[in-house]
């Protein structure tokens, strides 16, 4: 049996459909090659904006169309939040944001099902195989679900429930078991990562869960996922430095550069809160990468309040900031917010914000000429920094190797250098 995938979303989204490949392939199916018509098609969906949704039926529309006849499964948070329009859409199969184990048998035994549970009744983390796609240098680690912020513009609480954790033991045990098969980076995601833990009778916190990883992982690049700048404190740093295994490059959770439009979306920080995280990253990992994301044209948002966050992308000077229109989730705070803007409004701040970050990720790029940066090459010719920045040298090297790359100049969004 041939099997096809397409996912949506965040890495968590990723991390979970390479372990439905997994569990697939333990059945014995096996991926469809270009070209193959599919005997399964499995589309996991994202739901964080209204275009989220759209991509997600687009998706599943396209590859029922490409696969003729095949048995249709949808997860995710868009068929969590929505799972009558996938229904209609067509799919055989549909489930939410989790009991992915519950998945796999349905696929296996072909029996059509409509299966989606209250994701705030989950209390436990459910366990899934750590790895890779096929053909991946690098590894996901998912070491935390769901959310407890409930912040003004975000479906996501209600589509994945609480915060849940994978205990400390099977951190290090799956991180373990990695770096056995041979990964050379772990990437540790979740969909909040800053709260893991808080679910555990020892209340481990994340600097628990990734000394452990590290210490069952000697010599594995460990790559975090996106930060609550509340997590950032000197303790925090300072363990972490001490590993001498994280990759600089950290990704915090910005969403705006105002004040008063961080009170409204109900964030837990302010600018110079913020500010000072990025501050001690930098202390603590000279040269590394920030990168960032960016809700543009949020209710109530004035022009002055844009310029200020506009002003605030300078003073953190990120290497890269996922800059996108707000939009409206029914169900949340913000929906029912006074000071709507239009679509056009929204989209002409998020061009003036990517004029900036472009000028600031090209600023970043030019200052690493010079230095000697640890790159893991996911071909002969390029690989990523453990600044995630990409890097291309001039001549083949094996795959999957790590090598110190000095770095001799830019070209477009690369790093060129030579092997140190």
């Amino acid at each position: 049996m041939k099997y096809a995938v397409y996912t949506l979303g965040c890495k968590v989204n990723q991390y979970e459909t390479q372990a439905l490949e997994t569990m697939l392939c333990a059945h014995g199916f096996e991926p469809a090659g270009a070209g193959e018509l599919a005997d399964v098609i499995v589309v996991n969906t994202c739901a964080v904006t209204a275009e989220s949704g759209r991509k997600s039926r687009q998706a599943i529309r396209r590859l029922m169309a490409k696969h003729p006849g095949a048995l249709t499964a949808v997860c995710g948070c868009f068929s969590q939040l929505e799972p009558e329009q996938v229904k209609e859409l067509g799919a055989d199969i549909v489930f939410g944001s989790g009991e992915k184990q519950k998945l796999v048998d349905a696929i296996v035994n072909a029996l059509p099902a409509v299966e989606i549970d209250d994701p705030f009744r989950r209390k436990h983390f459910e366990p899934l195989p750590a790895g890779a796609a096929s053909g991946r240098t690098r590894a996901m680690l998912k070491i935390q679900d769901g959310c407890d912020h409930f912040c003004t513009y975000c479906v996501i609480p209600y589509t994945r429930g609480r915060v849940r954790s994978l205990p400390l033991e099977d951190c290090a045990a799956q991180a373990a078991d990695l770096k056995k098969r041979g990964f050379r980076e772990i990437v540790l995601t979740g969909i909040e990562i800053a709260s893991y833990g808080k679910d555990l009778p020892e209340k481990p916190g994340l600097a628990d869960a990734v000394e452990a990883a590290a210490q069952a992982a000697p010599g594995v690049r460990l790559h975090l996922g996106s930060l609550e700048p509340t997590v950032i404190t000197e303790e925090f740093c300072a363990r972490m430095a001490a590993l001498g295994q994280l990759c600089d490059h950290f990704h915090l959770s910005l969403q705006s550069g105002c004040d008063d439009t961080l009170k409204r979306m109900a964030r837990r920080y302010d600018t110079s809160a913020f500010l000072a995280a990025c501050d001690r990253l930098r202390r603590y990992f000279p040269g590394c990468s920030l990168t960032a994301d960016l809700i543009c044209g949020f209710p109530g948002e004035t022009e002055a309040d844009f310029a200020q966050t506009l002003s605030f992308l300078e003073k953190c000077g990120f290497f890269y900031v996922h800059a996108f229109p707000y939009s409206v989730r029914p169900g949340t705070k913000a929906a029912d917010m006074p000071g709507q803007l239009s679509h056009a409004e929204k989209e002409g701040r998020v061009l003036q914000a990517r004029r900036v970050i472009d000028r600031l990720q090209q600023a970043y790029l030019e200052g690493c000429v010079g230095r000697t940066i640890s790159v893991l090459f996911e071909n002969e010719w390029e690989g990523h920094g453990d600044n995630y920045c990409r890097v291309r040298i001039d001549e083949p090297v094996e795959r999957g190797t790590v090598l110190p790359v000095r770095i001799t100049g830019v070209e477009g969004d690369k790093l060129l250098g030579r092997i140190n």
